[in-house]
């Protein structure tokens, strides 16, 4: 086995186009993981880290958990196996107890990533209106396919001036993006209801798809109202409501974001935390909407299809991490936000005594530290006041010390069940150590 991790690094670039098999996990330090197990990582040279990453944070009841896993072997050994024609007893199980834990999403349809479960709403909704574009979300991620993929953070140059009752321009992240595709896609300001307004008035608007908390820039809330302000919008407009709670669903609360904000969108899409690491997407909704899969008029009839759509190892993950979730009323929720609230308070009060300007943004198990004075509400005012070069630093001062966030600033810390008090006390006095070093 490899284990030096230049040569890994190496023979990655000679065999692999990037380096690495998804290219937003190119980043410096390029450290090379060799396993993990709960809030554990492990590298190459054996040193250990405190793990707030989670891998873009699907592990909400830490890495290799091992019920799951149990789960998973037990699905094995009993031969449930990826029949390929019909349904199979799992997959009823899967869907019943998604629908029992979010109310909204009236029927279900299982995918294998988050980005396939996007491009899924976004068809159904212009098949469901007949109508083509659709507003998304600057500092939004709704996945990789055409329709969605914009930059998440684009530059204050890029983008230009904050625009009053107006959307922007696609900023494509991607080559190969045919023009077409970007000029039906129009990205407003999270928190800016009036330019939703203004752009339904201008387009036909299929759908807005949405985060509900911004997630991707750290942690964004709603304005009070805001939500509610979309979700009327889109019924005067005939438009579909879709939030997109890869990152908030199961996280936040075993409802999603929606049990927590009491709105209630036309389509919702899952992923990550739902099989705690394992590869699934879900999007469920309104039965009118779902129904569309199985239309008996051709002409409305969405396609969805994947051989390994709700594979049976991925489904034992799915269920096993429900069953969690929901055990003795939710209790890893509260376990978890004991813990939230202890790092939170600790870090807030490390940089109170630092005297540094920065400024804590919380949404249950997630969370950013902003090194600016307040929680931004958009992108403009996130390019316009966080210091990215000192948030940087923090991130690398951290991980020299055995606590690995993500190393790009911005990016959200993740608590998981699996992070014990003594690793909240730990992380706090490298904190500590930390940004006394910056």
């Amino acid at each position: 086995m490899l284990n030096n991790a230049a040569e890994i690094r190496r023979r990655a670039l000679e065999t692999i186009a990037g380096g690495v098999v998804s290219l937003n996990r190119k980043v410096e330090p390029a450290i090379v993981f060799t396993r993990a197990l709960g809030s554990r990582l492990w590298d190459t040279e054996g040193k250990e880290y405190i793990d707030y990453h989670a891998a873009f944070a699907p592990y909400f009841l830490g890495h290799n958990n091992p019920e799951i896993n149990g789960a998973v072997i037990r699905s094995m050994l009993e031969g449930w196996s990826l029949m390929g024609s019909g349904t199979t007893t799992w997959e009823v199980e899967l869907a019943e107890s998604l629908k029992a834990s979010v109310p909204s999403m009236q029927k279900v349809q299982i995918t294998n990533t988050g980005s396939e479960a996007t491009a899924h709403a976004i068809r159904l909704s212009r098949a469901f209106t007949g109508r083509d574009h659709v507003i998304l979300t600057l500092g939004g991620y709704n996945g990789w396919h055409n329709d969605v993929a914009r930059s998440v953070a684009p530059s204050l140059e890029v983008m230009g001036p904050r625009r009053e009752n107006s959307d922007y321009p696609f900023f494509a992240m991607s080559a190969g993006i045919p023009e077409g595709v970007k000029q039906r896609i129009h990205l407003v300001n999270f928190n800016d209801a009036d330019s939703i307004a203004a752009v339904m008035a201008k387009y036909p608007i299929a759908c807005v798809l949405t985060e509900p908390v911004l997630q991707n820039i750290g942690v964004v809330h709603p304005k009070p109202g805001y939500l509610q302000a979309v979700r009327k919008l889109c019924d005067e407009n005939g438009s579909l409501l879709v939030f997109d709670e890869v990152k908030t669903g199961f996280r936040t609360a075993l409802g999603g974001y929606q049990s927590i904000c009491k709105v209630r969108p036309d389509l919702s899409v899952f992923g990550k935390a739902v099989a705690n690491g394992y590869p699934m997407g879900v999007i469920g909704g309104r039965a009118d909407v779902m129904d569309l899969f199985d239309s008996p008029d051709p002409t409305k009839r969405v396609l969805i299809a994947g051989t390994y759509n709700a594979h049976p190892f991925t489904v034992a993950a799915a269920i096993a991490t429900l069953e969690i979730l929901r055990r003795d009323d939710g209790a890893i929720y509260k376990q978890i936000e004991m813990m939230a609230v202890r790092l939170q308070a600790g870090i807030e009060g490390i940089v109170k005594e630092k005297g540094l300007t920065a400024t804590y943004s919380r949404n249950a198990s997630a969370s950013c530290l902003y090194f600016a004075d307040h929680v931004p509400v958009d992108l403009h005012d996130l390019q316009q006041s966080h210091n990215f070069a000192l948030d940087t630093r923090y991130r690398r001062a951290l991980i020299d010390r055995g606590v690995y966030l993500f190393p790009l600033p911005t990016k959200q810390a993740s608590i998981s069940g699996a992070h014990t008090m003594a690793d909240i006390d730990r992380t706090l006095e490298i904190t500590r150590e930390a940004i006394t070093s910056l």
